[in-house]
């Protein structure tokens, strides 16, 4: 062999991958990579020499390819290996000087029986950790570790869990055991999200970091059964994944060998197996797409659809509602927005099936419905019948209640084809056409991902290109490289586009077959390549960590698996640092602290945001908002410029102004009102280099379903409940019945009675509550009823004392005005009408009592006095203008007291019966006397004796 074809060839190895480096640190996921820390440079290959390093860098032996490298100032630092043939890539390793230093460490036991969970906590050192703290697989501290929690305990240091999207804090109430804190907070599904926290406490001028950890309901892998059959793809297929888009770490991945799941991210994982007999071999070979979701994991093969669970391996097909063969593909969710699904009333999807003409969505508790066939879709979209339409594919949006149905057109079909895109709306059941259409050869194939953005925006990718259309499809082209390459294919040695990876911060990673990768990042044109970091000959896929990190995952030949991280920031700086890429703004702050909010009536969501930009670069902050128009925004911005930056700030307010009262369509006023609605908070340019570039958060408008409200001092668990039966004389009740009425008072249902005098008024105090508990006072106006009919109760407020200037609403006139509906739908905010203005009303009887009670207008209610009683009274919330929800309570009373004297004249007629009925019976008595005496003196008082006869 020539020098010229060694020289090609040592070329070829090294592009291909076959020689690559890396680096790494014992600081999981590359948290702290500082002066502090110790830097492990790997090579894989055989001409390695030796390591280039910076002068203020040491490295422990430069001849070997494993070693280890520490850089005592911070900065970027140019490192790479010397081999022998052409150079290796140079990386510019960012070294910080921060001073955080160490970690906390966490380990999770579960309490079914009270459903909670108990983290165990406890800081450690990774420069000085054990092995098994390194890998995450410690269950107590080392000795280090014991000795550096317990010292920062002494300073003052205490972890506490913080939950991000419900922002609850959960502190440990037990002192520190064997240098652990003992932390318990509920297990939860839509709180999941949570972060490890500690006090501003330094021990030799170190930090701990915080850390993120996604901690839910315990997730269970479905264990393998003893003689069971690996079910695979096909023979030298890619790797094939899908994950649960809100518990990231629940993931299933398919081989061309074996399907394997996980619950941890890869730290511990099962196989998944099937029954023999279930399927054939070919069959089980032939997995063409997988899903795992809530009711198990579902696999696509030979065009049906089968669903592994604990309960077994089972065919889907027609008894379940879909078809049984034909379908082409299935897809999920991916991005988790579980806060709105967990509180919305309506069921919302798991995941899409579709055959070529038809598209089905499968419910919890496996429920599947055909949502559109592609002869309705003609329709809708008003395309000829002679046409040919068929599903391309089914991809759920970045809005958590639109599904996309990408749709292939043609005439003719024999060159091309075009690509035209069709969302609906599970909340509104309405179809949009969008501005969208590609124009394709009549055989391609595009895989559509939906970024995390507000408006609508996507990336789609064929072999070897990568189409965006992003801003509500209105921004398009093919992600290019500086060089103004669109084809990947050929700056990756000809190898195909095998994942497309996107997270929450915007990071575009596409990864070719042979493991290149490409860099971009959303609302961009361009893309890089990255350092190598894998060898082409390992089969590998990108995935999202727990904690909000990348991390590469490895199938091996011999049939296991491995993780290993990935530093995406690291190594995106590092390019950037030679493309002399910069961000065009220094820093963009918010105060956007949750990704979900909900606006009711009356209410107002002020939000700010800061951009901090060089002068004379005219940056500002975009909002942008995608969804139902009903919300109206104010914007107020302040500018300031010093030192040669300028700063701006820009406050934003969502509001409604809608006035409900006396609105004829109430319900369709309030339903056209409600929706949810997408924002986005972004520079106005950006650059791949920049760090989070956007904010992208949720305002539901609507009744929240987790509000309710309560009445003061009335609670249906701080008492003992009992159930008892009592009667309400018929004369007490509104409708006047002919029997008086029997009641079984239910203690758990109506809470424990209050016991008033009944010369006691009472006023009831409403208060709000949602799922974080108390809110605060309501202010508005509410009405009571006793919900058996009661009505010997009264007010003491006239309408003349509230302040009526014409007759108010009453329960006699609204059951009048309402004789169709029962009792508690005859007067509510829909049909409130107030009574303080002249043209609202004749002016009426104001001498009637103000049925009508705030807590400001003194309003009470009193009881007779002429008995006690037992009233059941439900509250109600009239004020129209308070809230989308409808809000009651109930509570019970107990009138009791003394009987007050009666009148004199009832007390004279009482006395007069008395004296009556005495004499009646005297006389009565003489009469019977006289009759027995005269009976007795006719008649002797003996018989006279008889004589025997002899």
């Amino acid at each position: 062999m020539s020098v010229r074809e060694v020289a090609v060839l040592l070329s070829w190895l090294s592009c291909c991958g076959l020689a690559v480096w890396r680096y790494s640190s014992n600081s999981p996921n590359y948290r702290i990579f500082s002066t502090r820390s110790t830097i492990k440079l790997e090579y894989e290959g055989t001409l390695f020499t030796e390591w280039s390093v910076p002068e203020i860098c040491f490295v422990l032996n430069k001849s070997s390819p494993r070693t280890e490298l520490r850089c005592s100032s911070p900065g970027v630092h140019a490192i790479k290996p010397i081999v022998t043939g052409p150079d290796e890539e140079e990386r510019n390793l960012f070294v910080d000087s921060s001073h955080t230093c160490f970690l906390w460490y966490y380990r999770v036991r579960h309490f079914f029986n009270n459903l909670t969970q108990v983290i165990s906590v406890w800081v450690y050192d990774p420069e000085n950790a054990d092995p098994d703290e390194l890998l995450g697989s410690a269950e107590e501290p080392s000795i280090n570790s014991i000795v550096l929690s317990t010292q920062m305990a002494t300073l003052g240091q205490k972890p506490i869990i913080h939950t991000i999207l419900k922002r609850k804090t959960y502190v440990s109430n037990e002192k520190m055991k064997k240098g652990t804190w003992h932390v318990m907070v509920p297990m939860t599904r839509d709180d999941a999200l949570k972060e490890i926290r500690g006090n501003q406490v330094t021990f030799q001028d170190c930090f701990i970091a915080d850390f993120l950890i996604v901690l839910t309901f315990p997730l269970l892998t479905i264990p393998e059964i003893p003689g069971s059959l690996p079910i695979s793809s096909p023979r030298g297929s890619q790797l094939m994944v899908s994950w649960d888009a809100c518990v990231v770490a629940s993931v299933v991945l398919v081989t061309d060998m074996e399907t394997f799941q996980t619950n941890d991210s890869f730290r511990t994982w099962t196989r998944i197996r099937v029954p023999p007999g279930s399927l054939s071999d070919a069959e089980r070979r032939s997995v063409a797409d997988v899903i795992v979701s809530r009711d198990g994991v579902f696999f696509l093969t030979n065009g049906v659809l089968y669903q592994k669970s604990f309960r077994g391996f089972v065919k889907l097909g027609g008894i379940l509602n879909l078809p049984n063969g034909g379908i082409i593909g299935i897809s999920s969710r991916k991005w988790c927005w579980v806060k709105y699904l967990s509180k919305a009333k309506e069921r919302r999807s798991n995941f899409a099936v579709w055959t070529e003409n038809e598209v089905y969505l499968e419910y919890i508790l496996l429920k599947f419905t055909r949502l559109v066939t592609t002869t309705e879709l003609k329709n809708i979209l008003n395309l000829s019948v002679t046409a040919t339409l068929t599903i391309h594919s089914v991809e759920y949006t970045g809005h958590p209640l639109e599904i996309a149905v990408f749709l292939s057109y043609c005439t003719i079909c024999t060159v091309t084809k075009k690509i035209f895109l069709v969302i609906y709306n599970e909340d509104t059941k309405q179809w949009v056409s969008q501005e969208f259409t590609l124009d394709a050869p009549i055989d391609s194939v595009f895989v559509p991902y939906f970024i995390f953005s507000a408006l609508p925006g996507l990336i789609l990718w064929n072999k070897h290109s990568i189409y965006y259309c992003y801003h509500n499809f209105t921004f398009t082209g093919i992600l290019q490289t500086p060089a103004g390459h669109g084809n990947l294919s050929m700056l990756s040695n000809d190898s195909i586009i095998h994942e497309v990876f996107i997270d929450y911060y915007g990071n575009i990673l596409i990864k070719m077959e042979n493991n290149v990768i490409f860099h971009s990042k959303i609302n961009t044109r361009d893309v890089v390549k990255l350092h190598l970091w894998t060898n082409n000959t390992t089969r590998a896929f990108v995935l999202l960590s727990t904690s909000g990190y990348t991390y590469f995952l490895y199938a091996l030949d011999n049939g296991t698996i491995q993780i290993q991280d990935y530093p995406l920031s690291l190594e995106t700086r590092s390019v950037a640092f030679t493309t002399k890429d910069k961000c065009p703004y220094m820093a963009f702050h918010n105060n956007v602290a949750r990704v979900f909010y909900f606006l009711d009536k009356g209410e107002t969501l002020t939000l700010w945001t800061q951009i901090i930009y060089p002068e004379n670069t005219g940056l500002y902050v975009v909002v942008e908002s995608y969804g139902p128009k009903i919300l109206e925004e104010s914007h107020d911005i302040s500018f300031e410029a010093a030192f040669g930056h300028c700063t701006k700030t820009l406050t934003i307010t969502f509001y409604q102004n809608v006035d409900y009262e006396g609105l004829y369509d109430y319900f369709e006023m309030q339903h056209n009102n409600t929706g949810l609605v997408m924002v986005q908070l972004r520079p106005s340019e950006y650059s791949k280099t920049c760090p989070i570039a956007q904010k992208v958060f949720q305002i539901a408008v609507g009744c929240d379903d987790k509000k309710f409200i309560a009445v003061k001092g009335f609670s249906k668990k701080e008492c003992h409940h009992h159930d008892f039966s009592y009667v309400i004389e018929k004369s007490y009740l509104r409708h006047q019945p002919s029997k008086n009425l029997k009641v079984r008072y239910i203690g758990k249902k109506y809470g424990c009675p209050l016991r008033l005098d009944f010369t006691e008024k009472f006023q009831p105090v409403i208060q709000l509550f949602d799922d974080n508990g108390y809110v605060k006072d309501v202010g508005a106006n509410f009405i009571v009823w006793e919900i058996h009919g009661r009505d010997d109760y009264s007010f003491n407020n006239t309408m003349a004392q509230s302040g009526c200037l014409h007759e108010a609403q009453t329960w006699k006139s609204m059951i009048e005005l309402n004789k169709h509906l029962p009792l508690e739908e005859v007067w509510g905010p829909e049909n409130y009408i107030h009574c303080f203005s002249y043209a609202m009303g004749k002016p009426g009887d104001l001498d009637q009592p103000y049925e009508i009670i705030n807590s400001s207008n003194g309003n009470h209610i009193f009881w007779p006095l002429g008995h006690s009683g037992m009233y059941v009274f439900r509250v109600k919330i009239l004020d129209p203008n308070y809230s989308f929800c409808n809000l009651t309570a109930m509570f019970a009373i107990e009138t009791f007291g003394l009987i007050p004297s009666p009148s004199v004249y009832l007390v004279a007629a009482f006395l007069f019966v008395l004296m009556l009925l005495f004499f009646t019976i005297l006389i009565l008595s003489y009469f019977q006397y006289v009759k027995i005496y005269r009976q007795y003196i006719y008649k002797p008082l003996h018989n006279p004796r008889k004589h025997k006869k002899n």
